[in-house]
């Protein structure tokens, strides 16, 4: 058992999830012991989306992914974070986010990715810029289904963990960011019902970023991306309680561990 105090925790775990893949909308602040995510197998994780997943306006532009790496191996698991660009000053430094990229033109970057790297863990924080652009909203899910699709096809023994959307400051941004979750979550929800491993980490509950989490009308600050990172490692927490999360495939190249 790994046990991990309190600082560590916050805003990071809950309980198990619920309602076919919608996590549940609280934390558990208490230090809680943990053992190994999924039974200690080792996480190649890929982080897929845009600006956010790239880190745009953290001080760092590490944006959520160190905080997250940290509290992962503090739970006892290898992590190798894969993906075709590199962004922030952490040593394991690989994502696949693109700045201003919509949601099937990141789906096009992860067909490139995906296939290379089998990842176990796909984190997914993308449609944000169809929001700002106003971009087929209404269409959203469909997209990101196909997208989700296709990574199964490509990484087989993969974890999608999909994130609704952060909040905007501009209001009608933020009503089709509104309009864009609630199909992430029914999306969540009909992919649990087909058996895929699917799993929501809801950005924008009572408990997800405020104003005072944002650098500007679109990106966290650092203590945004940190709570972002408590988001992801919750939903992933409840991944291995549902015993989601597999052994990645073997690629030659890609260690268990990153630097």
């Amino acid at each position: 058992m790994v046990y991990l105090p309190v600082q560590s925790l916050m805003l990071a775990l809950a309980t198990p999830l619920a309602n076919h893949g919608v996590a549940v909308n609280h934390f558990n602040l208490g230090a809680r012991a943990l053992e190994p995510l999924g039974g200690g197998v080792p996480l190649r994780v890929l982080p897929l989306g845009a600006s956010i997943t790239y880190g745009q306006g953290s001080s760092d532009a590490n944006g959520y992914r160190e905080s997250l790496r940290v509290m992962l191996t503090s739970a006892g698991n290898q992590v190798n974070m894969v993906g075709s660009r590199k962004s922030g000053s952490m040593p394991d430094n690989d994502v696949e986010g693109w700045p201003g990229k919509r949601i099937g033109e990141v789906a096009a970057e992860a067909k490139k990715i995906t296939p290379k790297t089998k990842p176990n863990v796909v984190l997914i924080n993308a449609g944000t810029n169809d929001a700002l652009q106003n971009f087929q909203v209404s269409t959203a899910s469909a997209r990101m289904e196909a997208m989700i699709v296709d990574l199964f096809a490509m990484s087989p023994k993969a974890t999608v963990v999909l994130s609704t959307l952060i909040m905007n400051r501009v209001a009608d941004v933020e009503t089709r960011v509104l309009d864009i979750n609630a199909q992430y979550r029914q999306l969540a929800r009909k992919l649990r019902r087909q058996g895929r491993r699917v799993v929501l980490a809801e950005m924008h509950g009572s408990d997800g970023l405020v104003s005072s989490d944002m650098v500007d009308d679109t990106h966290p600050n650092d203590v945004g991306y940190k709570k972002m990172a408590s988001i992801w490692f919750r939903a992933l927490v409840a991944a291995s309680d549902e015993k989601l999360l597999q052994r990645a495939e073997a690629v030659s190249g890609l260690p268990d561990g990153g630097p």
